[in-house]
């Protein structure tokens, strides 16, 4: 099969110099097997013995076929982020403690990489969200985010009261430290320690999970990934509240702002190795079936 590939785009986790072998060992077999090389100006560092030319992670998708993110799921969000508007697909290698997104492991290198660049592997789709913090009717922040967008309580011991809608419909209002909004990859990720389900990764579907929620009786739902979410509060005073999408915050929002979330038209696509099992990796990852042998 002819390979798709002839760019490729190299992200590493930026503040782990223990990456530094299975970079140089990545840089170094690619280079051998006369691909064209991109490496993430933060990253150039951890490859050893070679003069590197540095991107920004913008430009390493205006350069590349495809991006490999090395080290764990965050490593992997950051990338998927950066690249997710010039239509590329994205790789991960696992250096992470968990690593839902990231399947391949340094000691799988180079023969699953080899053949997943000659076009062996399955393409999976991932959509992220887009949150607008709106304030006296203007767009003052946005940002996407691959697993969720989290609403908390910000320096102050009481809890907030969240206003929902739906595609502009009262669902509820709810005193909780906050509210978690899902896409199906995050379901797995900060929504599931929440106490949100999981979902599989294909549905078109979105989680919302209470923090903390003052009612019991207040619990996950689940909504279809076409509506929009607004987001407002009810204090009586003046608080201040954090936007969290993944793991970049967005401190400082008012109690008068509005949160405007719906699903980024333009989807992540993931390549994995062929023979991928999600349910195989949920059962490795959560320990599932430890005891059971098919």
């Amino acid at each position: 099969m002819q390979t798709p590939f002839k760019t490729i785009g190299i992200i590493g986790k930026p503040s782990d110099p223990s990456i530094t072998e299975t970079l140089t060992g990545l840089y170094n077999y690619l280079m051998q097997h006369q691909y064209a090389v991109c490496v993430a100006e933060n990253s150039v560092r951890f490859i050893k013995n070679h003069a590197v030319e540095a991107y920004s992670m913008a430009e390493l998708g205006q350069h590349c076929d495809v991006v490999i993110a090395v080290g764990g799921d965050g490593t992997f969000l950051a990338a998927a982020r950066a690249i997710v508007a010039y239509d590329i697909p994205l790789i991960g290698i696992n250096l992470g403690r968990l690593g839902f997104l990231v399947d391949i492991s340094p000691n799988q290198l180079p023969d699953r990489l080899h053949r997943l660049l000659q076009g062996h592997y399955t393409e999976e789709k991932r959509y992220l969200l887009r949150a607008k913090i709106i304030r006296d009717n203007q767009v003052i922040h946005e940002e996407t985010a691959v697993n969720e967008v989290a609403i908390h309580r910000w320096v102050t011991p009481s809890m907030i009261e969240i206003v929902t809608k739906i595609d502009n419909v009262f669902l509820n209002s709810q005193r909780s430290d906050g509210l978690i909004i899902s896409t199906p990859t995050g379901s797995t990720a900060y929504s599931l320690s929440a106490g949100g389900p999981i979902l599989y990764p294909s549905l078109n579907a979105l989680v919302l999970v209470p923090l903390n929620p003052h009612t019991l009786s207040n619990r996950p739902i689940v909504i279809h990934d076409s509506a929009e979410i607004e987001i407002s509060f009810c204090q009586t005073k003046q608080i201040n509240a954090l936007v969290t999408c993944d793991h970049i915050e967005i401190p400082d929002v008012l109690i008068s702002d509005k949160i405007l979330i719906k699903k980024d038209p333009k989807p992540i696509r993931i390549l994995h190795p062929e023979g991928h099992d999600y349910f195989e990796i949920l059962r490795n990852k959560l320990n599932w079936s430890s005891g059971y042998h098919s």
